[in-house]
């Protein structure tokens, strides 16, 4: 059991009240045993600047938090307030300048348990650290406070137009080829595409990161010299494509 004030040790936070009792005289007595998680996203939200984004964040059980405060801020910042939630309304009169008009609370959804947030316009003085905090409140007597883990937002970064290379045919007269793009952020999806625009299968695949973003390069083998096969990079909105007329470079390339 995590201790107020403690430090949380699991990508689950645990806020437990246990048998708390609170007499007011002789009149009734109230008792609270509830266990509560506020659970973070899976990875890492990327965003394109302009774009919108929700940066996710749920209590369960999925309790409503419609009569509770909710609080996003950002940790990083002087004027840490990113959206607030109180009384029932948005509470934004000392939200940071830079977010004024761009967050939003689905308020019908705080009745499910979500307090996800949505950040419109996404800028890129956004790329930072975002917490979430949610204070419980009953009959005013005491309250309890979960933070959701850090939350990283980025932008997203298209990467170098794909080359293709002419790895040789084999004896059977299918011809190699390989398809390589770097500076990628987040990891883009390469796939190669017939003249069709069928998608073909990847013999080999590989990823890599380093500190200029993610590179792919994936190999396939085909037999029909007469069509065009594209290989494409994609991310969100950004593609990139290029494309090899195979009977172009036959005669070109010695068989293995």
């Amino acid at each position: 059991m995590v201790p107020f004030g403690g430090k949380f040790y699991n990508s689950l936070f645990l806020v437990w009240c246990l048998a708390y009792e609170i007499r007011l005289g002789d009149l009734f007595s109230f008792s609270f045993t509830e266990q509560y998680e506020a659970v973070e996203p899976a990875d890492t939200v990327f965003a394109v600047a302009g774009e919108d984004v929700i940066l996710p964040c749920s209590v369960k059980p999925n309790i409503s938090v419609v009569d509770m405060r909710v609080e996003w801020f950002r940790p990083d910042l002087k004027n840490s307030l990113v959206h607030l939630y109180e009384d029932h309304d948005d509470r934004n009169t000392n939200q940071s300048q830079s977010y004024r008009g761009r967050t939003k609370l689905n308020h019908q959804e705080l009745q499910r348990g979500n307090a996800s947030l949505k950040l419109s316009t996404v800028q890129v003085s956004d790329e930072g650290r975002y917490k979430f905090m949610i204070h419980f409140v009953y009959m005013l007597l005491f309250y309890v406070y979960t933070t959701m883990n850090v939350l990283h937002l980025h932008q997203a970064v298209a990467g170098s137009p794909p080359v293709i290379i002419v790895d040789g045919f084999d004896q059977s007269g299918g011809l190699h080829l390989q398809c390589e793009s770097e500076g990628w952020n987040p990891e883009p999806v390469l796939e190669w595409l017939d003249s069709k625009g069928v998608r073909l299968s990847s013999e080999t695949t590989e990823t890599h990161r380093n500190e200029d973003g993610f590179s792919v390069k994936h190999t396939v083998t085909v037999y029909e010299t007469d069509s065009k096969i594209h290989c494409r990079v994609k991310l969100k909105h950004h593609m990139l494509e290029t494309l090899i007329i195979p009977k172009e470079v036959e005669s070109k390339v010695e068989p293995w």
